[in-house]
């Protein structure tokens, strides 16, 4: 079991997630030391994002969490973090107008936007029939592999692991979109001095390294049991 290649995987991807979130706090928290020029917040920030870019029917809230920022197309809410939508330095700015970003997103049409936010439903079943799929194998796996073939197991596995590939992959352009309308706004309006875009472009790169590392592991653990399926098909 601990030498299985899926275990192998799993942890392989599991160290490499919590090195990347690891330098990303320790980025967040290093310019959040270092005070802004103009002296905003980034709830101001946000708002400012959204008015220059005629986005009026948007909210900015703050919800509890330590990162626990996103944008919510269904409601059309920015939600910050407190150290973001109260910070007054290059981190929050960073994430305050990343977020704005995928408002910005959401109001021009932008099409990976909207494809992400289609397989939101997909995605969730998926998520729910691989928990039930994995949580059988392990407490029943003999029942399982009595009761279906396990080459039907195989297939639903990679059918739900093809969802799951496919938004996370869907996700890096949207992720990628959102920090990059984020810099360039704050660069051309000026709201950070060059110094401070280096940090905020730094702080936006290890964030948007977590979502690279997901949907490697997500594609890595699906050609491993697509490489399972066909196998079996040879043998």
């Amino acid at each position: 079991m601990l030498t299985s290649p899926i275990f192998i995987i799993s942890i392989v991807f599991m160290l490499l997630g919590m090195l990347v979130s690891g330098v990303l706090k320790r980025k967040f928290a290093k310019y959040s030391k270092i005070p802004s020029a103009n002296g905003m917040s980034g709830a101001e920030v946000a708002q400012r994002m959204l008015d220059e870019n005629g986005i009026h029917d948007v909210r900015i809230g703050c919800v509890p969490g330590r990162l626990s920022d996103h944008y919510n197309p269904m409601d059309k809410t920015v939600n910050l973090s407190p150290e973001v939508y109260e910070g007054r330095n290059a981190a929050a700015f960073a994430v305050a107008s990343h977020e704005c970003g995928h408002a910005v997103q959401h109001a021009r049409g932008y099409a990976p936007l909207k494809f992400r936010s289609a397989l939101v439903p997909i995605q969730n079943v998926s998520g729910k029939v691989l928990n039930i799929v994995v949580m059988v194998s392990i407490f029943g796996g003999a029942f399982l592999y009595q009761t279906f073939p396990i080459d039907l197991v195989l297939i639903v596995i990679i059918g739900c692991y093809g969802v799951l590939t496919l938004f996370s992959l869907v996700t890096l352009p949207v992720e990628f979109d959102a920090s990059a309308r984020a810099l360039h706004w704050m660069e051309e309006r000026r709201v950070v001095t060059s110094q401070e875009h280096e940090m905020a472009k730094d702080a936006l790169k290890w964030a948007a390294m977590t979502y690279v590392v997901a949907a490697l592991a997500s594609l890595v653990t699906l050609l491993y049991y697509l490489s399972l399926l066909l196998g079996r098909s040879r043998d």
